[in-house]
């Protein structure tokens, strides 16, 4: 059995933008790459309320690559980021993203990537 932690229990996120600083050509810009369109895609479709490893996602691309979209992510104000030790686990900002871009992560969620 699974245990989450609680909030009290999460470490502090990395630096990101507070809500009120995300801007839209930020997130746009992070969200035209289809391999970052895509992490966010998976994690609002198939991830529950808890961070998720690179490895969750199963992306067949060098560490210093993806470690490179996670934080275009991030300091765009998408992703939260948290360190566990030596990883980064992530989760999409739903809830500050409804609130400035509503409607934003639903075309997100409903894109179709390229084959």
């Amino acid at each position: 059995m699974t245990v989450l932690p609680t909030p009290d229990d999460l470490p502090e996120p990395l630096p990101e933008p507070a809500v009120d600083e995300i801007r839209l050509e930020a997130v746009m810009g992070a969200l035209s790459d289809p391999l970052r369109m895509g992490i966010v895609r998976k994690l609002l479709l198939e991830s529950e309320r808890f961070d998720h490893p690179c490895g969750w996602f199963g992306l067949d691309r060098p560490k210093s690559s993806l470690t490179h979209h996670f934080k275009a992510l991030r300091e765009a104000g998408v992703t939260r980021q948290r360190q566990y030790g030596l990883e980064r686990r992530s989760h999409v900002r739903v809830d500050d993203l409804n609130t400035r871009f509503p409607g934003l992560l639903d075309l997100v969620a409903a894109w179709t990537p390229a084959s």
